[in-house]
């Protein structure tokens, strides 16, 4: 896509991108709701404060680009896409393996500029490896393969495809679904055991505006469901992402200890949030350039951002949540928080500065220790029902 554009026609069209959101008078002059598209084409709805913020934003992703091809000039085109660094830091103390190392887990935190997110995620998840294990033409045909099948995934994935996304310039379109679906149904068909679960369609419809190919797109999906997230995430009875909810809200305790006796005196269980957070991976409640930004990092850095993200959520909205009497409150103050994070320098300091360090080690120790209670009430749920439909396979 990229490969015969020298690096300022690049900077120029990654410039051309990023436009100045320019409110009219009479909305400058007053404090009213207004609306514009963002970067990928969702309508964004805000007042004028949060237009500032975007405007703010953008311009520090335009120094960040600069940042990004000054390395390129003064240390070689493409040097961040080396598969290799992780592997090469195990075996290797060599200084300027660990300087980059170092240097681009820094930049990736600050945020990839849009024009180079492709192909940085591309290569630094996983999946150009993935892809290079299988025949060139294997996403061709398998989508040839199963163009005709039907199966239960296939018919869900044909009710989700036109709420996903609804008003999207081009997602919302018969061109839009038939390429989500494509890559949906192709996904269902390699990895049985996930088929396909809600929750996916907006991962991969946002990967697909990113991305900007049906191929690049399955391959990023299934790097992040084969090796980035926690197994089991998106398999029937949803049981990694319960093991994940559990994990959560030991977390939470820990860093939040306070607010997390206040939830609990409320009742409140932080899966009526956080399941979507965990299966949409914020797509559906972070604006769209602030969620790209947490998966820039996901991508580099694997699964326990995502608990990063959360706690940064409760955290910055702690004093408001303190304070909360009911459950409904509880959600009302997260869900209008995340909807207004258009600064994802805010989110991601609180993230990373504030939260505190977590190791994928010590997330993975959490996870192994929840794992028996949460198949434990999945099969008694199980039995329950299957007392009550004794004729339904569930």
């Amino acid at each position: 896509m990229f490969g015969t554009q020298n690096r300022k026609d690049l900077a120029f069209e990654y410039q051309s991108q990023i436009q100045i959101l320019r409110p009219s008078i009479h909305s400058r002059r007053a404090n009213i709701t207004v609306k514009f598209q963002d970067l990928y084409g969702f309508t964004v709805e805000g007042n004028v404060d949060d237009v500032n913020v975007l405007n703010e934003v953008r311009e520090k992703v335009r120094e960040q680009g600069k940042v990004w091809w000054a390395l390129e000039a003064s240390k070689g085109v493409n040097w961040y896409l080396q598969t290799q660094v992780a592997s090469t830091l195990k075996t290797s103390l060599k200084l300027s393996t660990l300087v980059n190392a170092i240097t681009l887990k820094k930049l990736i935190r600050k945020g990839i500029p849009p024009v180079l997110r492709p192909k940085v995620w591309f290569s630094l998840s996983g999946a150009a490896k993935k892809k290079s294990t299988v025949p060139e033409s294997y996403y061709q045909d398998m989508t040839m393969a199963v163009e005709d099948k039907v199966t239960p995934a296939t018919k869900q994935i044909d009710h989700d495809l036109p709420r996903t996304f609804p008003g999207h310039p081009w997602l919302d379109t018969s061109e839009g679904h038939a390429a989500l679906r494509r890559v949906l149904v192709a996904y269902s068909f390699r990895d049985s055991d996930v088929g396909y679960c809600q929750g996916l369609n907006y991962v991969a419809a946002l990967l697909l505006l990113v991305l900007k190919t049906e191929e690049d797109t399955f391959w990023m999906l299934a790097v992040l469901l084969e090796n980035v997230l926690v197994n089991d995430c998106y398999t029937n009875n949803l049981s990694g992402c319960h093991v994940e909810q559990r994990v959560f809200k030991d977390l939470l305790t820990k860093k939040c200890p306070r607010l997390a006796a206040h939830l609990d005196s409320l009742e409140f269980d932080v899966s009526l949030v956080c399941t979507e957070w965990f299966l949409c991976l914020f797509s559906k409640s972070l604006p769209s350039e602030t969620t790209l930004r947490v998966w820039d990092v996901l991508f580099y850095e694997g699964a326990k951002v995502l608990f990063h993200v959360a706690l940064a959520i409760f955290k910055m909205n702690e004093e408001k949540l303190l304070v909360a009497h009911h459950v409904g409150d509880v959600i009302s103050i997260i869900q209008r928080s995340t909807h207004h994070l258009f600064d994802p320098d805010e989110l991601l300091t609180v993230a990373f500065d504030k939260v505190g360090s977590m190791t994928t080690t010590t997330i993975s120790k959490q996870r192994k220790k929840q794992e028996p209670a949460v198949m434990a009430e999945l099969d008694q749920r199980s039995r329950r029902l299957n007392s009550v439909f004794p004729d339904e396979k569930l």
